[in-house]
């Protein structure tokens, strides 16, 4: 049993005591800076020399000005992410589904999915150049139509949609890929039998596709709710500019300001503890919400 408990079972344990040491190295070994958030932090006297203040830096956060600005903005750019990331690869995915030369179907699945691979570094470059008032593509073909021309990246009514609309370009063939893979896990028989009582394309789709997705849906809907408070630090900080910073500045990018920027290192974790502590209450009622309207469980 030993011999046998080592040749078959061991490896497997070694592998995953290998992943598990490398999350408590990196995931929660650092959380023991948290206590940061409680301290008037000074990186010269350490996490035991620096004075400790409480709920000092919490209350010091609700005071000022732009905390609650910053926490509508994250909210609101994230909600109209989370519905147009939904909207938008279902949309596509029910189109793609409808095409039968499938080398043209294989081709557009392709060029949808290429900007999920490129970082935002990449991504703003180009953004910046195609968005830019004065030689930027689409400005060009928008005063070719007669209007005047948009600083995109530069006004705060336009900014938090320019935010949404690159994020959908980027992610939705993503979001296409699960939706047709789910398409294939619709059986057959049915659109075969809606056929046979007279059913077009339209009414397929309301009666057969749609409803055999709609599982699907739900799922990545509620999980999404736990991502609420990350409106994507990465765009975002690549994107935004002070002149945007009533519309376009996030929990992220405030973090980063206030702890690497103006080094107030207890202010800038007391907030990403607050953000932490409300995604887990999120993610955990996302889950509960999957398992029981998708019948969706981790464990």
């Amino acid at each position: 049993m030993l011999r046998r408990w080592w040749a078959n079972d061991l490896p497997l344990h070694i592998m995953v005591w290998a992943g598990l040491v490398f999350i408590l190295i990196f995931a929660y070994g650092p959380m023991a800076g948290l206590v940061i958030a409680f301290q008037k932090f000074v990186p010269t006297k350490g996490l035991f020399g620096s004075a400790w203040v409480g709920l000092d830096n919490f209350h010091y956060i609700l005071s000022l000005p732009d905390t609650r600005r910053v926490i509508f903005n994250t909210v609101f750019i994230s909600i109209m992410k989370l519905i147009a990331g939904l909207a938008a690869p279902l949309a596509t995915a029910l189109l793609l589904n409808e095409i039968r030369v499938k080398a043209f179907k294989r081709t557009v699945q392709t060029v949808i999915y290429l900007p999920h691979f490129l970082s935002w570094v990449i991504l703003s470059g180009i953004l910046i150049d195609v968005l830019s008032p004065n030689f930027g593509l689409l400005n060009d073909f928008i005063a070719w139509l007669g209007f005047d021309r948009i600083f995109f990246l530069g006004n705060d009514k336009w900014f938090p949609f320019v935010l949404v609309g690159t994020d959908v370009w980027k992610e939705f063939g993503f979001g296409t890929i699960v939706y047709l893979a789910a398409l294939t896990g619709i059986n057959p028989a049915l659109y075969e039998a809606a056929v046979i009582d007279g059913a077009g394309r339209w009414k397929q789709t309301l009666n057969v596709t749609l409803p055999g997705i709609v599982p699907i849906v739900v799922l990545l809907m509620t999980l999404s709710l736990g991502n609420v408070l990350n409106a994507g630090f990465d765009q975002v900080f690549n994107l935004y500019s002070p002149s945007v910073y009533s519309s376009g500045d996030i929990l992220d990018t405030y973090v980063y300001r206030l702890g690497l920027v103006n080094f107030d290192f207890g202010v800038a974790t007391a907030v990403g503890l607050f953000k932490s502590a409300v995604s887990l209450v999120l993610i955990s009622a996302s889950y509960l919400m999957a398992y029981r309207f998708a019948n969706y469980r981790i464990f």
